[in-house]
């Protein structure tokens, strides 16, 4: 019997935005089941502290009302390759598919331990505008890993980075503004006013 596949996707969710919705459906569709998290990439900057975008990740995750998709919050480290060992050991007979946005793909043959990692599971890279997946960049992965899979599924143009620059209102979940204006975060507040913070 095929092993069922389980889709593992960390995001820094800062904030989690309609991209990210539409994104966790399209995995669910895709792959059956999907392990989310908020992630601590040391190589960003971010607006919020990692227990508030867990708390709001986990916040998107229950108001989609799927229970195939799940906040497993514990997966997270900044090594890929833990991340993926705390999965064998909690999923074990399931195949297990790293889901990474475009705008990383050069630089996963830099990550930890990388051809461990890659050679342990399949990837999926989300396509993100303005990183256009350069062939040679998956040529480099494909050497290192033993599937890798372009995802083709729309996902709205939302990044959470332009929402922190510039605050817009209806990029972002609407099961998430109680918890947003609660902590005042990302100018988004206040959602009649402009001003920004």
């Amino acid at each position: 019997m095929k092993p069922s596949s389980l889709a593992l996707f960390g995001t820094s969710a800062d904030p989690p935005t309609e991209g990210h919705r539409a994104l966790l459906e399209g995995l669910a569709k895709r792959y059956g089941q999907v392990a989310a998290w908020a992630s601590d990439n040391p190589f960003k900057q971010h607006g919020a502290p990692l227990e508030l975008r867990a708390q709001l990740l986990g916040t998107l995750i229950a108001s989609l009302g799927n229970p195939e998709i799940s906040l497993e919050q514990d997966l997270s480290s900044p090594k890929a390759l833990v991340t993926l060992q705390r999965a064998q050991a909690r999923w074990p007979k399931h195949q297990l598919v790293f889901v990474v946005g475009s705008d990383l793909a050069r630089q996963i043959p830099h990550w930890y331990r990388a051809g461990e990692l890659l050679q342990a599971c399949d990837l999926a890279l989300v396509p993100r505008r303005g990183y256009p997946l350069e062939p040679e960049a998956l040529a480099d992965l494909r050497k290192l890993g033993r599937q890798v899979e372009v995802l083709s599924f729309p996902v709205p143009g939302t990044a959470s980075s332009a929402i922190r620059q510039q605050p817009s209102p209806e990029q972002v979940p609407e099961a998430l503004w109680p918890e947003l204006i609660r902590h005042n975060l990302y100018g988004l507040g206040q959602p009649a006013s402009h001003t920004s913070h």
